[in-house]
């Protein structure tokens, strides 16, 4: 029988019993929106002629709503919702401090580019098979990833993203296609398993997987926890996810076989998540334990700067080229992770957020020019300069930011991870930026004197174009002027970028605002 009780629950320790500000409705909206969109598209599905018009205004919405998202950042602070009103760590938090909304934006940019692009690159045969909703679930992956304050949910993200990329990686069934999603998938699987073997460790030491209460934990953890292996684990398995020597040999193996619009958002995107995962576990969540693996994380840096150069210089295809210029960038990333300061993790921030814009559009330039001059491989390109003086002049400052020379964004994130590195002592470190530097700009001064500058190789060749190939794509030209002019911005004015990034890095190496934002007034368990 029922006792009647006048005794008020208090449920002010379990649920969140305010109604969150409009303004924190930002930390989720970028998934929601983008998720939405993907079943709208799968709902049109029989108008693809809807598809790409549809698209561009979800990115276009989605820029928007990440630029509204880091502004509230910038003036509140870290942003945090739970869902389902449960209080963390139960509830599942999504949190979005400075580095994760930066890193939001400029995914958001790439996307919207590559949106652009695909326009002319992705034919109905595409569209039809899914390009559009699998980008909106990529889109939701990355954002998810970038915004989510919760590890295990730092692998569900993961998983939807490769889900999507699988799905783009095979787009058009041809054999090199299959090859490579073969080469992607089973390496990315690897990973993912070893990832959630490390998370399933994290849960069996602290009994949490909400990031601001491992960030208290970990740092009261007993000295006989395990933290060093696990932290071995996770770099492993960001390792592999990001390409990473020794285990990078899968990304120029995979990422010039689809699509070049899917190569660039792959080169863009992908592998940064890779690097904001590493970057958010191993300097916020476990930086003692980071510290314990510097020495190894810098080993792997400079080998994959240099091994990434030296394949880079021996590449006659230029979708492949590209892919060694991509491992290049992860290892100047690893190399700011390896030291560790806080000026360190400015500089790999800064340069992540330069590689992505850079990558994407210089699988772009590739995509462009091979269409122009009529093959991929650079003893068969010639004469670009002569045929579209407009697209030659952008391309060249593509190459001289992905060379990380001035004046270009490129510049400022190595002169920040050689003083870093300098300050710290580790002068071969230094010395392998430094020389991985000179022998990409080689590589990529080949791309420029082989395809661009030399003659065309036989004027018959040249003659047998139609009239509308030697014309750039205004739907290609649009997006590479746009990251172009917004890599020269940051090259010639970069104080505000270097500003983020340094804010970005002090907000990881003391992450007191983003832990009050999760349990205000100090209430972390």
């Amino acid at each position: 029988m029922a006792v009647p009780t006048s005794a008020a629950l208090d449920l002010s320790k379990a649920l969140v019993l305010t109604p969150p500000p409009l303004g924190d409705w930002l930390v989720i909206a970028p998934v929601v929106l983008m998720i939405g969109l993907g079943a709208l598209l799968m709902m049109v599905r029989k108008s693809v002629r809807l598809h790409g018009t549809i698209a561009l205004a979800g990115l276009a919405t989605l820029v928007l709503l990440d630029a509204a998202l880091l502004w509230r950042v910038i003036t509140h602070g870290p942003v945090t919702m739970v869902m389902g009103r449960w209080l963390p760590p139960f509830g599942i938090a999504f949190t979005a401090d400075l580095f994760g909304a930066v890193m939001a934006l400029a995914a958001a940019v790439v996307a919207l580019a590559a949106g652009i692009a695909s326009l002319s690159d992705i034919d109905g045969n595409g569209r039809r098979y899914g390009f559009f909703p699998f980008l909106m679930l990529l889109m939701a992956g990355v954002s998810g990833a970038f915004l989510t304050g919760d590890i295990f949910n730092l692998y569900v993200w993961f998983e939807v993203l490769l889900i999507s990329s699988f799905g783009l990686l095979i787009l058009g069934s041809q054999p090199q296609q299959i090859d490579g999603a073969l080469k992607y998938a089973v390496l990315n699987l690897i990973a993912t398993t070893l990832f959630l073997i490390a998370v399933g460790y994290l849960y069996s030491i602290f009994g949490t997987l909400n990031m601001a209460d491992l960030a208290v934990r970990a740092r009261l953890a007993p000295q006989h926890a395990p933290l060093v292996t696990l932290t071995a684990l996770f770099v492993l398995a960001f390792g592999m996810k990001t390409a990473a020597f020794p285990v990078n040999f899968w990304l120029p193996a995979s990422y010039h076989t689809p699509r070049i619009v899917v190569s660039a958002l792959f080169g863009g995107l992908l592998t940064k998540v890779g690097i904001y995962a590493l970057i958010r576990v191993t300097v916020m969540l476990l930086p003692v334990e980071r510290e314990a693996l510097s020495v190894v994380i810098a080993v792997s840096a400079a080998l994959t700067m240099i091994f990434g150069a030296l394949g880079a210089l021996a590449q006659s295809d230029t979708r492949r080229l590209v892919g060694y210029v991509v491992i290049v960038g992860i290892g100047n990333v690893l190399a700011g992770v390896s030291v560790g300061t806080p000026a360190a993790v400015s500089g790999a921030v800064l340069y992540t957020l330069h590689s992505m814009v850079s990558m994407t559009a210089l699988y772009l330039m590739m995509g462009e020019a091979a269409r122009i001059g009529g093959s991929w491989s650079l003893a068969s390109l010639g004469g670009i300069y002569r045929r579209s003086p407009l697209f030659a002049a952008i391309s060249l400052l593509l190459i001289l930011a992905a060379a990380g020379l001035p004046p270009m964004s490129g510049l400022w994130p190595k002169v920040v991870l050689l003083k870093a590195a300098l300050d710290m002592g580790a002068w071969w470190l230094a010395a392998a930026i430094l020389v991985s530097a000179f022998l990409l700009t080689l590589a990529l001064a080949r791309i420029f004197l082989l395809a661009y500058w030399r003659p065309a190789a036989a004027a018959a060749a040249a003659a047998a174009l139609p009239a509308e190939a030697t014309r750039a794509d205004w739907r290609i030209i649009t997006p590479l002027v746009g990251l172009t002019a917004l890599s020269l911005v940051f090259g010639l004015f970069p104080e505000t970028l270097l500003r983020l990034a340094q804010a970005a890095a002090d907000g990881l190496a003391d992450p007191q605002a983003y832990i009050l934002s999760v349990f205000p007034g100090g209430r972390a368990p």
